[in-house]
């Protein structure tokens, strides 16, 4: 099932769209501004942005340039529409930065044609990751990189499984990825209704990391281990629960039996410009990460070190 945002001027594009996904179900979410695509986002995996109007195509252009600012929408392919436009608006609607310009005759093969190309792109883009469709890597280096740069009060939370490659071992790959995917949809959920000023992110594997406002660290970090420790519950047979373990061979290929995964969330909080590039605050993050792990159960902690 895709989920395609679509926002319109003037013009019935919904009833056209339709057709153009014919072996695909689609579900549009019609949107007037930026902030109800935004709440959006806070639920739900977006496929498609689709912007259509035939006034000035002042408002959609500058929707457009804003929507490619968020970390999270820049990563949708983004169509923009127009039945007619003249030279000027052409120019602005190529410049706006859309991912495809449609303009002229609708002729749905065409249009259809496009639209899943836009997809297939996506899908390749190595900003994103293919599992979640969250940022990987490379966006998550250049969020960190923007806010360092702009000297932000900011926390950088690194949040990962705890013996997931054995979990994934016993069960098979096709569970494990669907418990990568679910806890990607709590952090996601938990971070972007918790703040305005969120990122989340996918390293890979089962490995996250989330940006939050340094005051919200408390609430967000101690939903997402709640959230975490009820659901996991689910993704257990019965038997398996009432032992508290699973027993499966180790890295070593050794029998060993591995208690009901937990999640460590380690926490880093650049403050007064502590940090001047990504790889001071990397390497403090490794150190904390295997002290978090260390512990326990489900975690979460907050360095009270200085920079080192």
């Amino acid at each position: 099932m895709l989920h395609c945002a679509l926002y319109q001027k003037g013009l019935d594009i919904k009833s056209r769209l339709k057709p153009c996904f014919p072996s695909r179900g689609v579900v549009w979410h019609e949107f007037d501004n930026l902030s109800s695509l935004h709440e959006f986002i806070q639920s739900s995996v977006l496929d498609l942005i689709f912007v259509a109007g035939n006034d000035s195509f002042n408002s959609q252009v500058s929707l457009i340039r804003r929507i490619k600012k968020n970390s999270i929408l820049s990563l949708v392919p983004l169509i923009l529409y127009h039945p007619a436009p003249d030279r000027k608006t052409t120019i602005a609607g190529l410049s706006a930065g859309a991912d495809e310009f449609l303009w002229g005759r609708w002729d749905k093969d065409i249009v259809s044609a496009k639209l899943r190309m836009s997809l297939k792109r996506s899908y390749r883009d190595l900003g994103m990751n293919p599992t979640t469709r969250l940022p990987g890597m490379i966006l998550i280096q250049k969020e960190l990189e923007r806010r360092i740069k702009k000297g932000e009060k900011f926390a950088i939370c690194h949040a990962d499984l705890d013996d997931f490659k054995a979990y994934n071992d016993f069960y098979g790959y096709f569970y494990g990825d669907k418990l990568i995917r679910l806890t990607s949809e709590i952090i996601r959920d938990i971070v972007f209704s918790s703040t305005k000023n969120g990122f989340v992110g996918h390293i890979g594997g089962d490995d996250f990391v989330f940006l939050i406002p340094s005051n919200q660290v408390d609430q967000i970090c101690r939903s997402i281990i709640t959230a975490f420790d009820k659901i996991i519950q689910t993704r257990y047979k019965e038997k398996d629960l009432r032992k508290g373990f699973i027993e499966t061979k180790n890295r070593r290929g050794e029998m060993e039996r591995f208690s009901i995964m937990t999640l460590s969330i380690s926490v880093i909080i650049n403050k007064e410009k502590m940090f001047s590039h990504v790889g001071e605050l990397s390497h403090m993050l490794v150190d904390l990460k295997k002290y978090t792990k260390s512990l326990p159960g489900s975690n979460y902690v907050v360095e009270r070190r200085k920079k080192y």
